[in-house]
């Protein structure tokens, strides 16, 4: 999860070559360490793992439990909940002032919701859900899709589930040798292949004991910003984000909505990974 990352300064000088407005960011940038890129123990590893495995089953059941007539309230009070009953406190709630536990994205509103009791969930909403857990000093972070019960549209249920695909392929991409530039190019393919358009104001990032760390983790190909080599050991968030029509983002007056400029629709889907010698481990997998 992408989770308030700023807007590169590369991204910010490439859309003001477009006639869409160039958008400030408001989110903390991603935290640098004095050893750079961080390698993981075993151990740090293990403890990303318990945190992980925590993230993972919040989104689960925010998935079984979405229901039209719910609001993003709702989800964000469960999600907070079951952080702290399973031992863990929300990542997200009070990072840089946010007020949640989870970020909750309704259709044109592309990351950094801010759940309301106001705002009610409807038959046919395609809401992106955003958490992490932090855990005995290391953080889990994981976004998903999902389109709320009947009446979605096929173009939402096409976009989300090429938002989730276009993950995948990132994720296949990785491995000891490999590059950022390998993820980022099967991310950006994946996604113009199908029509979209891959958002480039926001990135992945580094997880581990800090929310965002380095490297920024792209999903297109740019010679602005660094390539780098992977190597076992590194722990990284993937996100792809994508829009249906323009790949332009404005920020709301509460300085943390994100939505697109020109309405269209936006989906998100995000993993907390390991990379090992020869793949990675998805340490967010909702499968167990």
């Amino acid at each position: 999860m992408n989770l308030f990352a700023d807007l590169l300064a590369a991204s910010t000088k490439a859309q003001a070559k477009e006639a869409a407005p160039v958008v400030t960011a408001t989110g903390p940038r991603i935290q640098k360490s004095r050893r750079g890129v961080e390698i993981k123990s075993a151990r740090e590893i293990a403890t990303m793992r318990q945190a992980s495995r925590i993230v993972a089953t919040v989104l689960r059941e925010i998935l079984e439990m979405a229901a039209p007539g719910m609001t993003t309230a709702d989800l964000d009070a469960h999600a907070e909940k079951r952080i702290r009953e399973m031992g863990a406190t929300p990542s997200f709630k009070g990072y840089h002032g946010f007020p949640a536990s989870i970020c909750a994205s309704i259709n044109n509103e592309v990351v950094h919701g801010i759940p309301s009791p106001k705002r009610v969930i409807k038959a046919g909403d395609l809401v992106k859900i955003d958490t992490g857990a932090y855990f005995d000093g290391y953080h889990g972070d994981s976004c998903v899709s999902l389109c709320v019960g009947e009446g979605a549209t096929e173009e939402a249920q096409r976009l989300t589930r090429v938002a989730q695909e276009s993950l995948m392929k990132g994720l296949a991409q990785i491995k000891a040798g490999n590059t950022l530039l390998d993820i980022a190019g099967a991310v950006q393919d994946h996604v113009e292949a199908h029509g979209y358009a891959v958002v480039e104001d926001y990135t992945g990032h580094g997880v581990g004991r800090n929310l965002h760390e380095e490297p920024s983790v792209f999903n297109y190909r740019t010679r602005e910003l660094p390539n780098m080599t992977l190597r076992p050991g590194m722990t990284l968030a993937v996100e792809p984000i994508l829009n249906a029509g323009s790949k332009a983002c404005r920020t709301l007056k509460d300085r943390w909505t994100v939505v697109t400029v020109d309405g269209s629709w936006s989906a998100q889907w995000e993993h907390t990974i390991a990379v090992t010698s020869d793949g990675c481990e998805i340490l967010t997998d909702r499968d167990f």
